[in-house]
Order: C-alpha cells, then structure tokens, then sequence
C-alpha cells in the first residue's frame, strides 16, 4: 500500500486456523523489519513457539528464522517453507484488505495507515468471530465492540 506516495508493507501473520496474530506495517522490508515483526508477533502468543513457518521467497524471513534456531533446541526447531502457493491464507487476505483500501488511493501518514489497518482488522476478526467467548449473532458482536470502546475511552 501506499503511504504519502512511496510503498509500505503489510505484514500478517495468522495461525493454523486462519486467526489473525498480529500485523505490522513498515516503510522498508529488511532483516530488520522482519525480526521486529517476529518479535511482535511472538510476544502476541507467549503461549507457544511457532513449529511451521510459511512464507514468501524473501531471504530476509530465512535468515530471521536461522538466528530463532540459536534459542531453540534440536527437538524445538522451526520448519520454514518458502513454496509458492503455501501462503495463500495470508494473500487472501492481503487481497481483500486492497479491495477495501482502493477507493482511498494510499494515506498521508504511516500512523494514519496504522490506526486504520487495526480498525479493519478488528471488524474482520469480529466478522468472523474471532473473538474470546463469542457467539453468534450481532447482538453480540454489538456488545464486544461497545465493550472495546469502552475500555479504549
């Protein structure tokens, strides 16, 4: 997407099931950028280390994914696939989030970016009930969001 003219990168990653974990959007797509999304993205699931991570071909996410290997044990080790097709969960998404983006033609500030890019990704994960004790229903999901802007107040 575009931010003030000059390309910036969304950043997502989601779980087996297709729950969303985290996104980040940055001005550049380095080892830098890479590492601090890992980062994120793993202290979002304290839970658990990831056993499978599937990305695009870019040599950024092989060498971030190398130096998780020191923290790890033999028995712990991260299984990184770069196939075409095997990210498709997250294209998809990428696709719609364009489509919903489009009529906007870009933003004038990375902060404006960001703020907007969690509004949506809230909405999604509301639509598809991605949310803890969710039931179905939008009496429901009005009461979830009513309760999010409470808290945010």
């Amino acid at each position: 997407m575009r931010v003030n003219g000059p390309w910036c990168y969304l950043w997502r990653s989601v779980n087996q099931r297709g729950r969303l974990i985290d996104f980040r959007l940055t001005a550049r797509r380095n080892a830098n950028a890479a590492r601090a999304f890992m980062r994120q993205a793993s202290e979002t699931v304290r839970c658990y280390q990831p056993m499978t991570v599937i990305t695009d071909k870019a040599h950024n996410y092989a060498k971030v994914i190398r130096e998780l290997h020191l923290f790890c044990g033999p028995d712990d080790a991260i299984r990184h696939f770069d196939r075409k097709h095997l990210n498709n969960r997250i294209e998809g998404g990428h696709v719609t989030l364009k489509q919903l983006l489009k009529p906007k033609r870009g933003f004038r500030s990375l902060t404006a970016a960001k703020n907007t890019l969690k509004g949506i990704e809230t909405l999604r994960a509301i639509k598809k009930g991605h949310f803890e004790n969710n039931q179905t229903g939008v009496l429901n999901e009005i009461a979830f969001v009513a309760g999010l802007f409470d808290e945010a107040a």
